[in-house]
């Protein structure tokens, strides 16, 4: 690729860590004569408006190099436009990355980003203006990230497993009314978890057999049961193979309505807000460098 691109950049990415990876993913990029210019935000919304700037002003590709919350930024940039997006999984999850078979490696990944080759694939539209590109999840796991978000201690994933133990002794299941493209199941869960692609949270394989461009969202919905149960259920997520547990049921649909008395939804990692929202595929929304 020998055009403009942007890049839009996480100096925080893996605590920091990430930061001497730029300047040779910037000299990779530069190499067969692309102008490559880099954004850098005060704040999420301030690098947000830079990059919906960027984007209207038609660069060959817009990079996120970072995790999968600065890729769910760079797609509300991207989505439903022809500016390609080019993915430098630089964070501490690259769920993103993973799902559509880019290298780990950051200089492998930039070495994609100069080939150019693009794939049309999927995104999932919240609302009129939101956009996710991975799972948006809601139940236990997004009040996992509510405590998580609120503890200063200990740091990176370290603070979701204490999350995890101190949700598990208050948390009690959530009534969730969910509609599949106009079949409504009203049951107690755990948790339920929209995929556009299969995991989430640096691994957890929650929708195993979601594929990116399909044109359907998978469902996941780990139902209400004993405590024990749950646990024994839950580290097969990991995996991906919860799927023939009782608890677990699995669907796919193309539009999904998700109600929960007060439960707040987290997509790509980042926090959404509360239900009820609609999540709806929308195909082709994306264009990849991968």
């Amino acid at each position: 690729m020998s055009g403009e691109i942007a890049v839009l950049v996480n100096p925080t990415a893996r605590g920091g860590r990430s930061r001497g990876l730029l300047a040779p993913v910037l000299e990779r990029l530069r190499r067969d004569g692309a102008e490559v210019s880099v954004i850098l935000g005060e704040s999420a919304q301030d690098a947000l408006e830079r990059a919906c700037t960027a984007v209207a002003e038609g660069p060959d590709a817009l990079v996120a190099f970072g995790g999968d919350g600065l890729v769910h930024l760079a797609v509300q940039a991207v989505a439903g436009t022809d500016v390609p997006l080019g993915i430098i999984p630089a964070g501490t999850g690259n769920d993103i990355a993973d799902a559509l078979g880019l290298p780990k490696n950051a200089l492998a990944a930039a070495d994609v980003v100069a080939r150019g080759r693009c794939r049309t694939v999927d995104a999932a539209r919240i609302g009129q203006d939101e956009w996710f590109a991975s799972v948006l999840c809601c139940g236990f796991d997004s009040r996992v990230n509510e405590r998580a978000n609120r503890l200063s201690w200990p740091p990176g994933m370290a603070k979701y497993l204490v999350a995890m133990v101190q949700e598990l002794r208050s948390f009690t299941p959530i009534p969730f009314r969910i509609d599949l493209d106009g079949e409504v199941i009203e049951r107690e869960a755990m948790l339920v978890a929209i995929g556009n692609t299969r995991s989430y949270g640096a691994g957890m394989r929650v929708c195993p057999g979601a594929l990116p461009d399909d044109g359907l969202l998978d469902v996941t919905i780990i139902d209400a049961g004993p405590r024990g149960r749950f646990l024994r259920a839950f580290p097969k997520v990991y995996r991906g193979t919860h799927a023939g547990h009782p608890l677990v049921t699995m669907r796919r649909a193309r539009k999904v309505t998700l109600e929960a008395p007060d439960a707040i939804a987290y997509a790509d990692g980042e926090r959404i807000g509360p239900t009820p929202l609609t999540c709806e595929a929308v195909p082709g929304a994306l264009r990849v460098l991968s």
